[in-house]
C-alpha cells in the first residue's frame, strides 16, 4: 500500500501499517481513571497528535521516543483539527531500511547557494570591529555546519531541516533592501544582528531524528546562549585585531538579541531601544508571519473551504483565495 502522509490525510481514513517517527510520548489518565498513551506522529509532511486507548504503562515503555514505530488505525476530527487514533502498533525490525528524508520536513532551497548569500550579504559589512566578530562566526567551521541543517523552531515557523538558515537569508534580503531608506540606522548593526538573532537555535534545538528541545534549550534558550557567545567571539575577535573590542558595539549587538522578540510575554529579556534593534525585531516578525500564513494556507487540506480552520499561533483562520487570479462570484 503506497504510504500516506500526514499532510494529506483527511478524518476518516484508515492506515494499515506505516512507519512513523515519534516526536514525543507522554502516559495520561482519562477522568475515569484508565491509562492513555499521547503520541505526536510525524513524517517529512508534518505531525498529528495521535492517542492510544486502555494503554499500559507496559506498552508505554516499548515505544521509542525520537525513534519509529509501526502503526495501524484511523484519522479522525478532534475539536476542529485532525487526530490519530492508534488500534495497534509494532516495532520495527529493520532499522536500516529507514529513509530519514520520509520524516523529517526539509528546505526546498539549495543549502549552499543559500549559505553563500548569508555570506555575500554579511560580507557587506564595513566597520572593522562587526566585521571581524562576523568572521570569527563565519569561520567555526561546527556552528555553520549546524546553521546549515538547523531549523528555525520546533512547531512554529520554518520548523524543518535548512529552515533557519532560509529564515535568516529571508530576513537579511529585506534588512538589505529597507534599512537604506533611513540612512541614520546603521546597516552594519541590522545586518549582523539579523545573523545572530537566531544563531543559538543551533543549540537549543535538537533535530537529528526528530524536533524538540535540546537540554540547552530547556535549560537557557537562544536568546541568552547568543549573548554569551558573542561575547566569546568578541574576546576571539579582539585578539585578531590587536586591540579591545568596543563594550558599546558588543553591547548593542547582545541587546539586539536580547530584544529581538519584542515583548516581554513573547521572552524578550529587554524590550527594544535602539532604532536597529525595532528593524530587526519587525524584519525577523515579519517574515516569521509571512511564511505561516502562506505555508498554513499551502497545506490545508480541504480545497472547498475558502477559509482554514482556526490556527491559534495566529489567532485567526487564515482566508486562502488569490482574489486577483482565482475569483468566484
Amino acid at each position: 500500500m503506497a504510504r500516506r502522509y500526514i499532510g494529506e490525510l483527511t478524518p476518516g481514513e484508515r492506515i494499515e501499517d506505516q512507519v512513523f517517527l515519534i516526536a514525543s510520548k507522554d502516559l495520561r489518565q482519562t477522568n475515569q481513571g484508565s491509562l492513555y498513551i499521547h503520541l505526536v506522529l510525524v513524517d517529512r509532511t508534518g505531525q498529528v497528535p495521535a492517542r492510544i486507548w486502555q494503554a499500559t504503562e507496559a506498552m508505554f515503555e516499548t515505544i521509542p521516543e525520537g525513534g519509529f514505530l509501526r502503526v495501524k488505525g484511523r484519522s479522525e476530527s478532534y475539536k476542529g483539527s485532525l487526530q490519530f487514533i492508534v488500534e495497534a502498533i509494532r516495532p520495527i525490525e529493520d532499522r536500516d531500511s529507514i529513509e530519514l528524508g520520509e520524516f523529517m520536513p526539509k528546505t526546498e532551497g539549495d543549502i549552499e547557494d543559500m549559505w553563500a548569500r548569508v555570506e555575500e550579504i554579511v560580507g557587506r559589512i564595513r566597520n572593522e570591529y562587526v566585521a571581524a566578530l562576523m568572521h570569527c562566526f563565519l569561520a567555526d567551521e561546527e556552528l555553520v555546519r549546524r546553521f546549515k541543517t538547523a531549523p528555525a523552531a520546533a512547531q512554529l515557523h520554518h520548523a524543518y531541516l535548512g529552515g533557519l538558515l532560509e529564515h535568516t537569508l529571508a530576513v537579511l534580503e529585506m534588512a538589505v533592501l529597507v534599512v537604506p531608506r533611513y540612512p541614520k540606522v546603521s546597516l552594519d548593526l541590522v545586518l549582523a544582528g539579523v545573523f545572530l538573532h537566531d544563531i543559538a537555535k543551533t543549540a537549543e534545538l535538537k533535530y537529528e531524528t526528530n524536533f524538540g528541545y535540546a537540554d540547552a534549550g530547556q535549560l537557557v534558550g537562544h536568546i541568552p546562549l547568543a549573548t554569551v557567545w558573542i561575547e566569546l567571539k568578541a574576546a576571539a575577535a579582539a585578539k585578531e585585531l590587536g586591540k579591545p573590542f568596543p563594550n558599546d558595539i558588543k553591547y548593542v549587538l547582545q541587546h539586539i538579541v536580547l530584544s529581538h522578540h519584542g515583548q516581554y510575554e513573547f521572552g524578550s529579556p529587554k524590550l527594544p531601544a535602539l532604532p536597529e534593534a525595532v528593524a530587526v525585531h519587525y524584519l525577523d516578525n515579519l517574515d516569521a508571519k509571512l511564511h505561516t500564513f502562506v505555508r498554513e494556507i499551502e497545506k490545508d487540506p480541504d480545497d472547498e473551504s475558502r477559509w482554514t480552520k482556526y490556527k491559534p499561533m495566529v489567532q485567526s483562520k487564515i482566508f486562502k483565495p488569490d482574489v486577483l487570479n482565482d475569483r468566484t462570484e
